[in-house]
């Protein structure tokens, strides 16, 4: 069975119309499938007042997309489970259960939004990246609607500047091994890989309102899995203001233009904060690698954390360094409080005081 034939695109839509078809035929147009080799595609029309269903069937009708196999499931969610991530969990349980059906329970389940779209060779470097992790996410590249201002522009690449400065400190105080540089910081629900048995041994995606993607990616961590950022996956994603979850990339994008248009200071958290962080991340790995039993609880409580966090924790029964760290850290950081933030340019700035003296060794 070719690589394949063992995965399936799950994607929540929501009166998407308009953007879906243009998904699909970027998944139509992927490396390594043909009519005879199609590619699954399960989506959840979610809640959707136009034509969404209508022009999935059209395309099916037509025969645009050969390539797919494609399957909709309607669903009518109301009250608090009317959201992304209830139609997100729906649509990678159906995408599980139709590779369980096909004989491949082990198979690949991907995900990403109805709105966005692809390059030819997204399946296949998702294929390769799971070779040497748990779960894969891919890099977002924002796919301006119509021209940019260059104004906003600016803000976007400061933005990726601080994110890339937050992994240059990362790769100087506690690099992961299986994550090498270069890399990117991404991992949302536009582009996510990881096979669907470890998805059932987590417990699913939570069917969270916002953040449901994250909280996928922090339980497959806790059990130990190894998160990949590969360079080349990536995805194109709208920047458009009327977005359809709540909290979402639209509210992102929409607070990046009012903050461009009004020359508004964008704030983050600022530098020290990440070195703080990152370097107890590399502590709490050290602890737990290199102590066991009673003298590893012993140098634990040095961290902060209490008799009621190390047992929720259970140090000793976790599978490696990296379900322990995802487990104490955001104790740890909760322990700490809000992290103090600044205005985005004082912030480069502070990265480039505390990264300039690595650079010159």
């Amino acid at each position: 069975m070719r690589p394949s034939e063992q995965a399936v695109v799950c994607v929540p839509a929501r009166d998407e119309e308009v953007c879906l078809p243009r998904l699909l035929r970027s998944l139509a147009a992927q490396d390594g499938i043909a009519a005879d080799v199609r590619l699954r595609v399960l989506i959840v029309a979610n809640n959707c007042t136009d034509g969404t269903v209508a022009a999935v069937r059209a395309m099916q009708a037509s025969d645009i997309a050969p390539t797919l196999a494609i399957r909709v499931v309607e669903a009518h969610l109301s009250g608090a489970e009317a959201h992304v991530g209830t139609a997100r969990r729906m649509a990678l349980d159906a995408g599980a259960a139709w590779l369980e059906a096909d004989g491949c329970p082990d198979g690949i389940l991907l995900t990403t939004d109805a709105d966005a779209r692809v390059p030819r060779g997204w399946l296949a470097a998702n294929l390769r990246a799971l070779e040497g992790a748990e779960i894969v996410g891919g890099r977002l590249v924002i796919d301006p609607e119509d021209a940019i201002d260059p104004a906003l522009a600016d803000l976007h690449a400061r933005i990726e500047r601080y994110w890339a400065s937050v992994r240059r400190i990362e790769d100087a105080l506690d690099p992961p091994p299986h994550d090498p540089a270069p890399r990117h910081g991404d991992h949302t629900g536009a582009s996510l890989a990881l096979r669907a048995a470890l998805y059932r041994s987590v417990g699913g995606l939570p069917a969270l309102p916002r953040g449901e993607d994250n909280a996928l990616v922090a339980r497959v961590r806790e059990a130990g899995g190894r998160l990949r950022h590969c360079p080349d996956v990536s995805v194109m994603v709208s920047d458009r203001a009327a977005g359809r979850a709540q909290g979402g990339m639209a509210t992102e994008m929409v607070r990046r233009a009012a903050t461009a248009r009004a020359g508004l200071p964008y704030r983050l958290p600022a530098p020290r904060h990440w070195e703080t962080v990152i370097a107890r991340r590399a502590a709490l790995r050290r602890t737990w690698l290199g102590l066991e039993g009673t003298a590893r609880h012993a140098a634990l409580a040095a961290f902060g954390l209490t008799a009621a966090d190390l047992a929720a924790i259970d140090p000793d029964a976790c599978v490696n360094d990296i379900a322990f760290v995802e487990r104490a850290s955001p104790l740890c950081e909760a322990a700490d409080g809000p992290a103090p933030e600044m205005d985005l340019d004082d912030a480069l700035a502070g990265f480039d005081a505390i990264l300039r003296p690595s650079a010159a060794a």
